[in-house]
């Protein structure tokens, strides 16, 4: 009976930012490895940094598809090629005409859904209007967040409670109530439109992006159950949401081209950095990087480059592409440090760098993808979060796991945030990579890393999450079709 059916087929649509791009990448690969037809919806100069990693991705009987859709940057005002957010949302002015553009996605993502008829629709949670998409065709819409258990249920309990509203001062500690263990926040750790009502454009999206989970059939999630049993369990069997853990996700590259061809065109041929890398000793080198977005002051630089010096370790350090001029470092900065650090300036293979024996350490803002490769590769961490959900995730490396050190800033902010002197970076990264208490954590952080890898084989935790998952789609879209047969 299996053949009366056609082969179960998912749009994948990832918000334009990197950070989002990359992950729906390798889940589409993941979906099209188990006989799932597996198409990305994105816009022409999106397609084109995915192009080679799709094409890599190709085995017979098993493809990936990509349709693309024109971004209307003429309609709202933005010069032409503005189709990535990373390039536009520290622009007050033009991140709002993004977003604005995002919302006219969606009559060229019904135009394709009507055309290619798949049975289900993985969207991003930024695409809250998506859900009215699918139902518009009768098919489930999946939100992808693109966050950990952690964050999304810490930051549901701080939503639905406001603990925030009954301590004293902003830098006074609140238990997030409801939620398992003990952990605990600050007002300044909490994104400014949950403290305020300011910002009445933003709280509107969020409410809308909201609602639009509540709704929506479930949730696909980048981790893995024996990271986050406790929460986990808490939004399924208390918040009563689906979702499925399918993480993580990177593990679907294999080989060294795979790594290397995630996300942009890397500032650094692959073979050098391997080479640089295998001159030197396990778990010596520390690896800095902080992220697509985050974008520090160069005085903020100049103490990190001493903090790194003063420390004595090996180090890669991945700096957003700066001025010419070269201000920000130390004077004699790169020479003294010749064969010592490695400075990228732009994108690097952070997969291939951090799985890379030499690395035992990792200086990171805490986003979600670093957050879960970090885990993944079984290093230690240096947690220095800027904004989004990082504060939580920070809470989830040190307190839950104790696999991290905090660098100890302590305000949420997207630009300004606070400035951390040399010496303090000196210290963190020495107690990751030095002494009793680093090879205990990273005795610690070795386990997980091997439970992430035992996550995605046959039998594992997510390879079965993500049988689940196949499965019931399945069964829904031969119900679909056999209600059809039945009404002809």
């Amino acid at each position: 009976m299996d053949s009366e059916y056609p082969k179960l087929s998912i749009f994948f649509f990832p918000f334009l930012a990197h950070g989002h791009m990359i992950p729906t990448v390798d889940m589409a690969k993941l979906f099209a490895s188990r006989g799932v037809k597996a198409t990305i919806i994105t816009t022409p100069l999106n397609a084109s940094h995915i192009s080679k990693t799709i094409e890599k991705a190709k085995t017979p009987g098993n493809g990936i598809l990509v349709q693309t859709i024109r971004f209307p940057c003429a309609e709202v005002g933005l010069p032409e090629g503005c189709e990535i957010a990373d390039d536009v949302l520290s622009s007050p002015e033009e991140a709002p005409k993004f977003f604005k553009a995002i919302t006219l996605l969606q009559e060229p993502l019904e135009q394709l859904l009507h055309q290619h008829n798949p049975h289900c629709l993985i969207a991003d949670m930024l695409y809250p209007w998506a859900l009215d998409s699918a139902n518009k065709f009768g098919i489930p819409r999946l939100v992808f967040h693109g966050t950990s258990f952690f964050s999304w249920v810490a930051s549901e309990c701080v939503r639905f409670y406001e603990p925030h509203k009954h301590v004293s001062s902003d830098d006074e500690p609140f238990l997030i109530p409801n939620f398992p263990g003990d952990i605990k926040m600050t007002r300044m750790q909490l994104a400014d439109f949950i403290k305020s009502d300011e910002d009445a454009d933003y709280r509107r999206m969020m409410k809308s992006i909201k609602e639009s989970e509540l709704k929506s059939y479930g949730l696909v999630v980048n981790s893995f159950y024996e990271l986050e049993q406790p929460y986990a369990d808490h939004f399924r069997k208390v918040l009563g949401r689906k979702a499925w853990h399918i993480g993580p996700l990177s593990l679907c590259n294999t080989d060294i081209e795979e790594k290397a061809l995630r996300g942009k065109q890397g500032a650094i041929n692959e073979h050098e950095c391997l080479k640089w890398l295998d001159s030197k000793e396990p778990n010596s080198v520390v690896y800095v990087c902080f992220g697509s977005l985050a974008n520090f002051a160069e005085s903020q630089l100049k103490e990190i480059a001493m903090g790194l010096e003063a420390s004595g370790q090996h180090f890669i350090w991945v700096v957003r592409r700066r001025k010419e001029d070269e201000e920000w470092l130390p004077e004699g900065f790169e020479k003294r440090m010749e064969g010592r650090g490695l400075i990228i300036r732009g994108w690097a293979p952070q997969v291939l760098i951090l799985d890379h024996h030499a690395v035992g350490g990792f200086v990171t803002h805490c986003g979600w993808n670093s957050t879960l490769e970090g885990v993944t590769a079984g290093v230690l961490m240096v947690t220095w979060p800027v904004a989004a959900e990082q504060f939580y995730n920070e809470k989830l490396l040190t307190r839950a796991h104790k696999i991290g050190v905090p660098v100890g800033v302590k305000k949420w902010a997207e630009r300004d945030g606070d400035y951390v002197k040399w010496e303090t970076v000196e210290k963190a990264v020495n107690r990751i990579m030095r002494g009793k208490e680093a090879e205990e954590m990273r005795k610690r952080a070795k386990e997980l890393g091997q439970m992430a890898r035992r996550a995605v084989e046959e039998g594992g935790s997510s390879y079965s999450d993500l049988t689940a998952l196949i499965e019931e789609l399945s069964s829904s879209c031969r119900l679909c079709n056999l209600n059809d047969i039945y009404r002809l």
